[in-house]
């Protein structure tokens, strides 16, 4: 009698199942460009799609050395996280009921497919603005990604209710948020801005650091002000958000010091030292996390806050609210 529903339930493990090897698999192509970029490697090979002229899977990239290995590795990174999109899209046409987040999983794949373009072109033009702009625009394809492993999983579907405060209640306390974290995902991707900025064109650097005081104290008052509240769904992520911010500022610290020195204790910057190629590019991966902590947190606030407001379809509500398995305090 249930096969239709545990069928239901097996194609919804499925397609967050692979949404969240999306979000895993995009971190190397992160990682390995991050890379690139720090060791100023980007033009390593004058040519795209090609590599010296061989193909993208004919080149001799394990005989190779230096820049070479790095971005022919950024490249079969990017090629890999194509064809996990593909599947992503795949899956989604096949098993995804709900179009909108069909639609966010096509759009995961043409993003996917537009940096591709946009770091065949750096290489084409040799232009430096559209390295910082490939590498901006990395960071929302990332967290687009990690939007839609956030919209497929269970708990969206039925997210953690309070069973001691009516609907109208709840909404007044979770919308009071919503301008808080929106505002916030958007200074942290304009600090993200103008962090590219500073790798990819060595300028803006005071206002990559007025920016980053600013998303660190909305950062936190978003953080405390979403785990005071008595749901898991939205304290345990608003408390990694502090965390990944509080990470940062440390990462940040590092690639501070091992780029430009400290005077102070006598220590010199030396290029290209191992401290400070880790310590750079962490700090921009961080960077990332930090974009996407802030976009999640922002979608959970917003879910909740419909499902509980008046203008919202009553019997998902009504479903949300009396289906919660947490009451307050719960995680």
């Amino acid at each position: 009698m249930n096969t239709g529903n545990e069928q239901t339930e097996t194609h919804s493990r499925l397609m967050h199942g692979m949404a969240v090897l999306t979000v895993v698999v995009s971190l190397l192509p992160i990682l390995v460009g991050a890379i690139t970029t720090t060791l100023d490697a980007g033009m390593a090979f004058p040519d795209w799609p090609t590599s010296d002229g061989y193909g993208m899977l004919t080149y001799p990239w394990l005989r190779s050395a230096g820049d070479q290995f790095v971005e022919h590795g950024h490249r079969l990174a990017g090629m890999l996280i194509g064809f996990v999109s593909i599947g992503l899209a795949g899956v989604a046409l096949r098993y995804e009921p709900r179009k909108w987040v069909r639609v966010l999983s096509y759009l995961v794949l043409l993003a996917v497919i537009c940096q591709g373009l946009l770091g065949g072109s750096r290489v084409r033009l040799d232009a430096r603005v559209l390295a910082m702009i490939h590498g901006s625009f990395a960071a929302v394809v990332f967290s687009l990604m990690g939007v839609v492993a956030l919209v497929t999983g269970r708990r969206w579907r039925n997210p953690v209710a309070t069973a001691s405060q009516p609907a109208e209640s709840w909404n007044q306390v979770v919308s009071a948020l919503r301008s808080l974290a929106v505002i916030t995902s958007v200074l942290v991707f304009c600090q993200f801005l103008a962090g590219g900025f500073v790798r990819h064109l060595h300028t803006a650097l005071h206002e990559h650091l007025g920016l980053a005081i600013l998303v660190t104290i909305l950062s936190f008052v978003l953080t405390f002000r979403a785990a005071r509240l008595p749901v898991g769904w939205l304290k345990w992520p608003a408390l990694a958000l502090g965390g990944v911010v509080l990470l940062q500022i440390l990462l940040g610290a590092g690639a501070w010091v091992t780029r430009f020195g400290f005077a102070t204790t006598g220590y010199v910057a030396v290029y290209h030292s191992p401290a400070q190629i880790w310590l750079r590019t962490a700090h921009t991966l961080g960077g990332m996390l930090v974009l996407m902590a802030a976009v999640t947190l922002a979608c959970r606030v917003y879910r909740l806050a419909w499902l509980y407001s008046p203008a919202a379809a009553r019997p998902e509500r009504a479903t949300a609210h009396h289906s919660a398995t947490f009451s307050r305090g719960a995680s």
